[in-house]
């Protein structure tokens, strides 16, 4: 396709995809392109627009483990329209060696929409720069269980916060003219059953907790949706037209396309294409050939076809018809800029839970540092699915503080030999103990558990609806093959997480270690929750670190020895006990979700979080003034002075959750509705104003299919987390159309 001169721009570009300020074609004109497009294609084009094009033998023969190339789809070569080529990119593009950011829950615990943002723009760049059009960075699903294998790869347990970074990031990579892909669509949160599990889910709870944060990245302008595996409420989701037209399309308006997951998220040919599911990836199992039939066969009509093939190139018209930045050439790969931002975000999201009498930081007098465990010296980035990023180094955690500290400082570096660290512990002037997940406890787990349902067999379809039939018959004993070193039992390789503990030997290790050097420290590497009850006591301080990129040793020396003030926040909670916790299987092939979860569980229950969502200690320490309101047509800002009253300099999330007295709908006691990290100076104060908008108060009425916003008493929760005790409350009367500014204050929160 002819891209349009940038000197077109004007005020009348589209107001989609966030590009209404660069794109150089109105949005007649882009529907007026596509159209005549569309109009030019044969059926068999059309089609085959709606399918990737993988060649998986090709592609292992030519690239072997290391992914080089996109996956793409077919377009249309004879009229110009160009495929889309897919990247993942979770953490960083999964292509080349790429930056490999932290993990986006480390990077949710940042708090930090500015800094998310900067993240999109490089993944965004380096996208292009590798050759991609579309990347399946924006991952968004609520992390409602803890056990959850894949959670590194979403943002936290609450919706609000969930959707401001996911929102972040998708602004970010489009910058860029790369299309953002948001998944998994929806309430996509279990992983060993994710191929078979049917989640019910009323019209309510989907509405106001697991798909809020999916609108505000289409509402961002995201121009791609990717389908889940699951079920919801009997329908695969991306055969499910409740979630793909009725809610996606008719009720936020979302005008881009969308995509299956790969290897299974589409079942059939006539439902997914019906149900609004654009693109069915990598390979054309149902779509290709067996959709060119169900057309000829009038099982399913040519204008369902067009509509999805004019999705497609509406999108495409729209992000190459806007002026790129940049040069995108392969220098930007893993550039010195990128590495730095990584180290930045590692550094920013690390999370202080526990510093009993100030232990850390860690004085640089130091002359002998013990690092005792297996993780310390393994470049642990996160799983081996397709979030995998394999960057041109890793510095662990070892190698992070000999480089901080040279030949002058000696680091001795100890597996997990007890009787050995014990001896070495009572020496060194400080003891790190580094221990917890990897890629064989926690992630994507990479073998469907379902007898409907084989990878071999998918492929196996693909490349017979592809014209390929020689490789329709090897792929399966070559799948069977490959296959085989992970179906022992001893070969564990992601999943969802057996035990929220660390394993017994790191908790032996910890209670053995943590009595002998008074100046230690566990760190946590990991995805997600980890429970401390069993060993907490033992030691006077803990830091998740989390799966914190290719820069993690380098931003966790630095934080251990306070180059760097911990300003993290846990974007989850963590209970006192497991049965605090809603009710999680891995095997079941149904499970009903409701409005509780998370902190809002807890506060239901009446039980005491070990440590409350958005929980996490400094350096410094901060004084909250008494919050003030002001009451706009759309917003309540809610403002409060913060002021540094430590020693160092640092960084602190401001957060507003919202209640409600006596509603006459069941609703959480609070739920998060705005938050902001402020940076100060040691003596400096600010006033914080953080607007929550009077939409985020509405509740869903089923019955009406409406959203209401209900007249009463709204309590505005401020402070520095979820924590009841660290919260100051103030009341606001408020009805809808009402613009009255009464507020009365109540001081702490009961």
């Amino acid at each position: 396709m002819a891209v349009a001169s940038a000197s077109d721009l004007s005020a009348r570009g589209m107001r989609v995809f966030g590009k209404d300020k660069q794109c150089a074609l109105s949005r007649e004109q882009v529907e007026e392109k596509a159209q005549a497009l569309l109009s030019r294609m044969t059926l068999e084009e059309k089609v085959f627009m709606l399918s990737g094009n993988w060649d998986v033998i090709s592609s292992a023969i030519r690239h072997g483990t290391v992914r080089d190339v996109p996956t793409t789809t077919n377009g249309c070569p004879r009229l110009g329209v160009p495929p889309i080529t897919f990247t993942d990119g979770p953490r960083g593009v999964t292509m080349n060696r790429s930056t490999c950011f932290p993990v986006p829950m480390a990077r949710g615990a940042s708090f930090d929409r500015d800094l998310e943002r900067r993240v999109g723009e490089a993944i965004g760049k380096e996208a292009r720069a590798l050759g991609a059009n579309l990347c399946a960075c924006v991952c968004m699903n609520l992390l409602r269980h803890p056990a959850w294998g894949r959670s590194q790869e979403t943002y936290g347990e609450d919706p609000f916060h969930v959707g401001e970074m996911g929102r972040a990031l998708t602004e970010g990579v489009q910058e860029h003219n790369v299309m953002a892909c948001v998944k998994h669509y929806a309430a996509n949160s279990i992983e060993n059953s994710r191929f078979f599990v049917d989640v019910k889910a009323d019209k309510r709870t989907l509405r106001e907790v697991y798909l809020p944060h999916f609108k505000k990245a289409v509402d961002a302008g995201a121009a791609c949706v990717m389908g889940a595996y699951n079920r919801v409420n009997g329908d695969y989701c991306c055969e499910n037209k409740t979630l793909l037209n009725d809610i996606l399309r008719d009720e936020w308006g979302f005008e881009g396309f969308t995509i299956s997951d790969f290897l299974g998220g589409v079942r059939s040919t006539e439902k997914a294409i019906e149900a609004g599911m654009d693109i069915e990836m990598p390979v054309p199992a149902y779509y290709g050939r067996s959709l060119l039939r169900a057309v000829q066969e009038g099982t399913v009509l040519e204008e369902t076809v067009n509509d999805s093939v004019l999705r497609i190139l509406r999108t495409l018209l729209v992000f190459e018809n806007c002026p790129d930045k940049t040069d995108y050439s392969r220098e930007l790969v893993a550039c010195k800029e990128h590495a730095e931002l990584a180290r930045e975000v590692a550094e920013k999201s690390m999370v202080l839970i526990k510093n009993t009498n100030g232990v850390l930081p860690f004085g640089k007098g130091v002359r002998r540092i013990l690092v005792v465990g297996d993780l310390a010296a393994k470049a642990v980035t996160g799983d081996k699915g397709s979030s995998k990023v394999d960057p041109p180094y890793v510095i662990t955690l070892v190698e992070g503080l000999r480089r901080y500290f040279g030949p002058s400082v000696q680091v001795v570096h100890l597996r997990e030999e007890l009787d050995r660290a014990a001896a070495e512990a009572g020496r060194a002037d400080c003891v790190i103990i580094a221990v917890g997940n990897d890629a064989h406890d926690e992630g994507e787990f990479l073998l469907p558990q379902d007898d409907e349902l084989s990878y071999a067999d998918v492929l196996s379809k693909g490349y017979r609806n592809m014209g390929k039939p020689l490789k329709s018959i090897l792929i399966k004993p070559l799948m069977k093959s490959a296959a085989r070193p992970f179906l022992s039992k001893t070969s564990k390789l992601g999943g969802d997480r057996q035990s929220l503990s660390l394993k017994p030997a790191q908790i032996e290790l910890i209670k053995r270690m943590g009595s002998i050097n008074p100046n230690t420290v566990v760190t946590l590497t990991c995805g997600g929750m980890v429970m401390t009850r069993e060993w907490e006591d033992y030691v006077p301080a803990i830091l998740y670190s989390w799966y914190s990129g290719m820069e993690g040793g380098n931003a966790l020396a630095r934080v251990l020895f306070g180059d760097v003030n911990p300003s993290g926040k846990l974007p989850f909670t963590i209970p006192r006990e497991d049965g605090h916790l809603p009710y999680f299987s891995s095997t079941d092939r149904e499970i009903t979700y409701d409005l509780y979860h998370g902190y809002a569980l807890l506060d239901r229950d009446g039980h005491e979080a070990a440590y409350p969502f958005g929980f996490g200690l400094s350096y410094t320490s901060w004084e909250y003034g008494e919050p003030q309101l002001t009451r706009t047509d759309r917003q309540v800002v809610v403002s409060v002075e913060l002021r540094s009253t430590g020693p160092v300099a640092g960084a602190e999330v401001v957060q507003v959750y919202v209640g409600m007295k006596q509603s006459a709908v069941d609703r959480p006691k609070k739920l998060l509705k705005g938050f902001e990290k402020v940076h100060l100076e040691p003596g400096q104060s600010k006033i914080v104003s953080i607007p929550v908008e009077i939409d985020e108060l509405r509740y869903y009425c089923s019955e009406r299919k409406t959203w209401i916003l209900e007249p009463g008493t709204y309590l505005f929760y401020v402070g520095s987390s979820s924590d009841d005790r660290s919260l100051r409350v103030r009341a606001l009367e408020i009805s809808d159309g009402d613009t009255s500014q009464t507020a009365s204050s109540s001081g702490l929160a009961p």
